[in-house]
């Protein structure tokens, strides 16, 4: 896909989909001019060996909010690991939010994500991810072989954020790790514009205070103008609402538009859906 800036509206100008990945028609939010496209998985899940690619192009000015329709949920891989490759490119001025729902990876699944980011240095690129573990008969928890997450971010050629979550239970006891502790969720937020700085990150920790009162937040200055937030919890929806609170904080801050409502699920709807619970995988 690609996405061009017309009459002060950010519009499609390439869009191409075949095989399980679909996007639906566009949607305007505000009067700001971002569009939304939402990706959706007919399918319903990932299995072995499925591969999908993702492009995205924001030419210079245009803004785009991308999401998902639902979880992307990772069955059982027993003829290879599932994979999804996102390849994303950033002109000058041009904004992406990428708000996935959550992943949920059931038992005995391994999954490996990817994404590379080409970017000019006044553009801005807010990604985030939430991790879940999926349901198992036993009612164990992190019964998935193997989660990889990497994002490497070239900010006008130059490689400036290598962000690599690896997360595999049978190599470790996950439960016990100060990386998740008694937690079953983990999120993280990435931030890369020039407009971050250490005072910005410091109004971020205290509007985030009443949020994490057991204090298992935390967000990074990065090398380049950025900031990586991670958090940990008991819940999706609990861990959507720090991620919603900065990127409704920012897109305040820094465009003027409201919080996100994608208003999923049935109609009147006004927040995420958490996962869920009882949902069984093959």
């Amino acid at each position: 896909m690609g996405i061009g800036l017309r009459a002060g509206r950010s519009m499609a100008t390439r869009q191409y989909h075949q095989g399980a990945l679909r996007v639906i028609r566009p949607h305007y939010l505000d009067d700001s001019g971002q569009v939304t496209y939402v990706i959706v998985n007919p399918g319903g899940g990932y299995l072995g060996g499925d591969r999908y690619v993702i492009d995205i192009d924001v030419d210079e000015g245009a803004s785009l909010l991308l999401t998902t329709q639902s979880a992307t949920k990772v069955y059982r891989t027993p003829n290879g690991h599932a994979q999804q490759d996102t390849n994303i490119r950033l002109g000058a001025g041009a904004v992406l939010e990428y708000l996935p729902d959550q992943l949920i990876a059931y038992r005995e699944s391994t999954y490996r994500q990817r994404n590379t980011v080409h970017m000019h240095s006044d553009a801005t690129l807010v990604m985030a991810e939430v991790v879940t573990p999926g349901w198992s008969p036993d009612g164990a928890r992190f019964r998935f072989d193997e989660i990889r997450l990497r994002t490497d971010v070239y900010i006008d050629g130059r490689l400036e954020v290598l962000d690599h979550v690896l997360i595999r239970p049978g190599a470790t006891e996950v439960e016990d790790m100060t990386f998740l502790g008694a937690e079953t969720h983990v999120a993280s937020l990435l931030v890369v514009d020039r407009r971050v700085n250490q005072e910005l990150v410091r109004r971020l920790h205290g509007l985030l205070k009443p949020l994490d009162p057991r204090g298992l937040m935390g967000i990074s200055l990065l090398k380049c103008p950025g900031f990586a937030l991670r958090a940990q919890g008991g819940s999706t929806e609990e861990l959507n609402r720090i991620i919603s609170t900065v990127v409704g904080a920012l897109r305040q801050g820094w465009n003027g538009q409201g919080p996100i409502d994608l208003r999923k699920g049935e109609p009147g709807a006004h927040r995420r859906p958490a996962e869920d619970k009882g949902g069984k995988g093959p």
